[in-house]
C-alpha cells in the first residue's frame, strides 16, 4: 500500500464519520487491526510483550538481563511511528480520535507499565544475577495483569470508570 493511499485511509476516518458511513469507517478501522468502538490497536502492546518475554527468560538465560536493559519504553505514536505497517497514520489518527473514556483508562495503564519498567529497569542495572531473577520473575507478575487491563480496554470489554457511573445513576427497571 502507497504512503497516498494510506493518507487517503487516514484523512477518510473523520469524513466517514462526518458522511454517516458507519460501515465504511468500520471496515477501515478493522482492517487496520483498530477497534472501532475504542480506536485502539492491539499491536501496541507487542512492545510490552517484547519486556515481558526478556524478564520471563531472564531465570533461565541470565544475559537476557543486558537485553532488559536496553530495552526502552516507546509511546503509541512513537511506536506506530517506527514501526513498518501501511495504516500505521491511519492506526495514529484512530488513536487521537479514540473515545476518550477509554483512551484515558489506556493511557494510565500504559503508564502504569511503563513506570514498572523502568523502576525494574533501573533495579536491574543494579542487583546482582540472583537479585536479577527474582526481580525479573516479580515484574513480570506485576506487568501482566495491566497488560490484561490494556487488552480488554484496546476490545472496549472493561467498564469504564463513567460506564460504571452510567449503571450505578440508571433507575432500575
Amino acid at each position: 500500500m502507497s504512503g497516498a493511499s494510506t493518507t487517503a485511509k487516514s484523512e477518510s476516518v473523520s469524513a466517514c464519520d462526518e458522511q454517516g458511513e458507519d460501515d465504511t469507517r468500520e471496515r477501515l478501522l478493522t482492517d487496520a487491526n483498530i477497534n472501532p468502538r475504542t480506536g485502539l490497536a492491539t499491536d501496541y502492546l507487542n512492545h510490552f510483550n517484547e519486556a515481558i518475554m526478556l524478564l520471563e527468560m531472564i531465570p533461565d538465560i541470565p544475559e537476557c538481563a543486558e537485553d532488559f536493559i536496553g530495552w526502552r519504553p516507546r509511546s503509541y505514536r512513537e511506536h506506530f511511528e517506527a514501526s513498518h505497517l501501511s495504516a500505521y497514520e491511519l492506526i495514529i489518527r484512530a488513536y487521537d480520535e479514540a473515545d476518550p473514556l477509554y483512551r484515558a483508562q489506556f493511557d494510565r495503564t500504559v503508564d502504569s507499565m511503563t513506570a514498572i519498567l523502568l523502576a525494574v529497569n533501573d533495579g536491574m542495572r543494579a542487583a546482582r544475577d540472583d537479585r536479577r531473577m527474582i526481580l525479573a520473575r516479580q515484574a513480570a507478575d506485576w506487568i501482566k495483569p495491566l497488560l490484561l487491563r490494556a487488552d480488554r480496554l484496546i476490545h472496549g470489554s472493561l467498564e469504564t470508570g463513567a460506564d460504571r457511573d452510567l449503571k450505578q445513576e440508571a433507575p432500575e427497571k
